[in-house]
């Protein structure tokens, strides 16, 4: 985060690896929201005068170290990538300036720039410490740069009052809706939460303030069907990571009842990443969200988090349970700086300390993954170690890498999965004689396990160093485009320019050329009487890639109702019509079946709600059961977007889970 004007404890708390003693699972601490309102729309918050005084810079503070049990003497790294994948990697569809000094009339403010951002169906959204704006897909503003805190210009509260930095983004492609945050550490502490009322993100926002014991530093945010979860650094008398989840069903509501539920991890552990959900597919009914930081250099930590809002009793924080890696060491050892620039600047942080934004998740026909990223030694240099867990109930490593092809430090990285299984990484690279720059590489599933086998691709070329101030990132981020599960939209700093607050930030896109997707368009829910029939029309979509062949068949139908495919094998862009037949003897009730569609490249499995009814209650569904008439989409979606978002069709509907899988083996 930047300096503020006001004096911060710093805690350096490299002294709990002395004696680490791992917390007991004590009850769910709930906080209640101090403060709730409806924003006036944030384009018209945007013509306010700012908070920040014209012109004012301010220096960085030093980073808080957190626990890290790793040793600091050298030691080879047995997973590192030493070359450069044969695969030409496809360049930039889209690359534009964020903010920084390459935008007219913005102030950089501080340093680091902490750039966050997400993806949308129209927009995109980037975020750098202490402002936000928000772009087309084409980088033209759609709403120009504005203070963080104007989000909550007008709020009875302290979110209104300060503009304390360490912002987040995500879009909620569940709901088709934007969530944006930051702090307010004047102590009391504060976490500041805005979620939009529609999916136009120059909209209104439903606007939250939740109060915590200490300061709340580093936040991260990851998202999951029952709640948005936060991690926290927490520094008061003593340190402590915590991880937080907020009610959002209500929060998307609007409800003023919403809680937040926190559990610690202890003085042992810091910066937590939360499992944060990517893709059409949910994870399985009641999982818990899925917790993971670095404890050693031979070893992860791991929690699952079930969280009941209803009665906190009931909400379980298990851990940490230990998941043993290929040693590594840490980047920039003690000292924490040492990332090389061009003569004259200074030399930069690692963050080695910690695992890097995101933890990202997603859910295969076989399988479910997480992905994740860090800064390590590699040779005389740094490299982006990366890992893919798998079984998160158990997990273990699937595979695991450090990418460093050269001599150059690799570091500040962020991973994302798509679709088809690809992993990509976006991080910045430098050097005695590479200016700060922003790279990307991928894999795909048939490359060998632990590289990337995909060559290094730019998205944007430094011209200038940072002269006084050490600070980089803190962080970045690496998202998946909700509307074809391929893309990745990347952000991160570099420098154009020489000087101390001279940063810029890069926003841009690329798709590998061995992600294809579709999308399935299922009905919400199903409804067949006792010995009767009803028939439904299953639309699909090719999301990206070429049109491929689909095998379509049917499971978990309950006693006394089968199900007739008419084709079973189509290409996707095309239909079918699933055909229930319940007999006499079919139990009257609520359940479901799970349609599957498998594909030459990927496949999904849509979870379709099914309801039998009493003998004469119904017939031929017909064309009300087309999911077209329903408001249906990509996996049943039915929510409908105010702005035609072309995402609004892909919005999971109640009762319709896309399981998003591939055929390809690893």
């Amino acid at each position: 985060m930047r300096q503020s004007s006001r004096a911060l404890l710093i805690i350096l708390v490299g002294a709990c690896n002395a004696d680490r003693t791992d917390p007991k699972p004590d009850a769910a601490e709930s906080f209640e929201i101090v403060a709730h309102d409806v924003s006036p729309p944030l384009r018209e918050l945007a013509k306010l005068p700012s908070l920040r005084a014209a012109n004012r810079l301010h220096e960085a503070e030093p980073w808080r170290r957190v626990p890290l049990r790793a040793s600091t003497t050298f030691a080879p790294d047995p997973m590192i990538q030493t070359e450069q994948g044969t695969t030409p990697i496809a360049a930039p569809s889209v690359s534009f300036e964020g903010m920084g000094a390459g935008m007219a009339n913005f102030n950089p403010g501080g340093t680091p720039p902490d750039t966050d951002g997400d993806i949308g169906p129209n927009h995109y959204f980037q975020v750098v410490n202490t402002s936000i704006a928000i772009f087309s897909r084409t980088g033209q503003l759609a709403m120009p740069a504005m203070d963080t805190s104007m989000v909550w210009a007008g709020f009875a509260g302290a979110c209104a009052q300060s503009n304390d930095g360490d912002a987040t983004i995500r879009y909620d492609h569940i709901a088709d809706r934007w969530v944006v945050a930051q702090f307010s550490i004047a102590n009391p502490y504060y976490q500041c939460v805005a979620v939009s009322t529609s999916p136009d993100p120059t909209g209104t926002y439903y606007r939250y303030q939740f109060t915590l014991p200490a300061f709340n530093d580093y936040p991260k945010v990851g998202l999951w069907p029952d709640a948005y979860y936060f991690t926290f650094n927490i520094f008061g008398n003593t340190f402590t990571g915590k991880v937080c989840a907020m009610d959002r069903a209500k929060m998307l509501a609007g409800d003023t009842t919403a809680t937040m539920q926190c559990f610690d991890s202890g003085p042992n552990y810091g910066s937590l990443l939360a499992s944060d959900v990517d893709g059409k597919t949910m994870p399985p009914a009641g999982s818990p969200n899925y917790i993971v930081a670095l404890d050693s250099n031979t070893n992860l930590v791991y929690w699952t988090l079930h969280v009941d809002f209803a009665n906190k009793a009931n909400s379980k924080f298990t851990g940490p349970t230990s998941i043993p890696v290929a040693s590594y060491s840490v980047l920039c050892g003690n000292s924490g700086t040492c990332v090389r620039q061009p003569s004259g600047g200074a030399q930069l942080d690692a963050l080695s300390d910690r695992a890097m934004n995101r933890f990202a998740y997603r859910r295969f026909a076989d399988h479910e993954s997480l992905v994740f990223s860090h800064s390590v030694v590699a040779g005389t240099s740094g490299g982006v170690r990366w890992y893919e867990l798998r079984n998160p109930a158990a997990p273990t490593v699937f595979q695991q890498g450090t990418f460093a092809p050269d001599a150059a430090y690799r570091w500040l990285p962020s991973i994302a999965m798509d679709g088809s299984g690809d992993i990509a990484a976006v991080y910045t690279v430098s050097s005695s004689t590479i200016f700060p720059s922003i790279r990307y590489t991928a894999r795909q599933p048939s490359d060998p396990a632990g590289k990337f086998g995909f060559g290094e691709g730019t998205l944007a070329t430094g011209a200038g160093t940072a002269t006084q101030a050490s600070r980089w990132g803190d962080y970045a981020s690496i998202n998946i485009d909700p509307v074809d599960d391929c893309t990745f939209w990347a952000t991160h700093e570099y420098f154009t320019t020489t000087g101390e607050f001279s940063w810029s930030t890069r926003i841009g896109a690329f798709q590998l050329p061995t992600c294809s997707a579709f999308a399935l368009n299922a009905p919400d829910a199903e409804t067949v009487a006792q010995g009767g029939t009803a028939t439904y029309t299953i639309n699909t979509m090719t999301t990206a890639g070429s049109p491929q062949q689909l095998q379509l068949s049917t499971t978990g139908l309950p006693t006394g109702v089968t199900a007739t495919l008419t084709p079973t094998a189509i290409m996707s862009g095309t239909t079918t019509q699933v055909m229930l037949t319940a007999d006499a003897t079919a139990p009257v009730g609520m359940t479901h079946y799970t349609l599957t569609a498998m594909g030459t490249a990927s496949s999904q499995m849509v979870d379709i709600a099914l309801s039998v009814t009493p003998a004469g209650t119904g017939g031929d569904a017909g064309t009300e059961g087309d999911a077209g008439d329903n408001g249906g989409g990509h996996g049943g979606g039915c929510c409908q977007s105010s702005d035609d978002s072309p995402l609004a069709p892909a919005i999971l509907g109640l009762g319709v889970i896309v399981v998003i899988g591939r055929r390809r083996r690893r």
